[in-house]
């Protein structure tokens, strides 16, 4: 992979950079963190510069998200609502209202998520379906990802661009942080998993058997 990318992006240049950080938005087994300290070190060998090639990324980002931002609108408070209804959800433990309470917190006051998910591994990407469904603000939005990433490209590109020939250490150790969060976020996942079995799968498997 790292071969195909660096030939990607010697050939093509900011272009190749945009388009494999859009893909990498909408696909985030595509690591950005190989791809920018790779893209600043291209800064060094070409005639690529590093604002341009800072603004390529984020435009590929923001283009980016906002197709995962069209998804999410499709994914409307109704229709997750009525799939929500349906009695495998409800065996799963989940309620209609479940999506509506989650809809109306991210209108109060999980918007900022949008902003600080941009430089978190994972979530970076799929907050943007979320924001889609709360149908936010498409000009908050984009400020909010174009802020958000422009830091997270910035940092990389720059750290590729001052490591020159020794980009590969930038991105294992990039690699080696995101593998970290990574880890975290399984684990926090895996108690509320727990603590969904617990406290609401049990149950409805219950009810289910009693009005039986």
């Amino acid at each position: 992979m790292e071969a195909a990318f660096f030939d990607f992006i010697n050939q093509f240049g900011y272009l190749a950079v945009a388009g494999l950080i859009l893909f990498e938005n909408i696909f985030p087994p595509i690591p950005s963190e190989l791809i920018l300290p790779l893209s600043g070190f291209f800064t060094t060998t070409t005639d690529m510069t590093l604002p341009i090639t800072i603004v390529a990324a984020t435009v590929g980002s923001v283009v980016g998200a906002f197709l995962l931002y069209g998804i999410g609108r499709l994914l409307s408070r109704e229709r997750l609502m009525r799939f929500f209804a349906t009695r495998p959800m409800r065996l799963l433990g989940f309620k209609p209202d479940d999506v509506a309470s989650a809809v109306d917190w991210f209108d109060r006051k999980g918007q900022i998520t949008v902003l600080i998910c941009r430089c978190v591994p994972i979530v970076r990407s799929l907050i943007s379906i979320p924001a889609g469904t709360a149908k936010m603000n498409p000009a908050r939005f984009a400020l909010y990802t174009l802020v958000g990433s422009a830091v997270w490209n910035t940092v990389l590109v720059s750290l590729g661009a001052a490591a020159g020939s020794a980009w590969a250490t930038v991105s294992a150790q990039a690699e080696w942080i995101s593998d970290v969060v990574k880890y975290v976020i399984y684990a926090i996942i895996a108690v509320i998993v727990i603590f969904w079995v617990v406290k609401r799968i049990v149950p409805a498997i219950r009810e289910q058997r009693a009005e039986h």
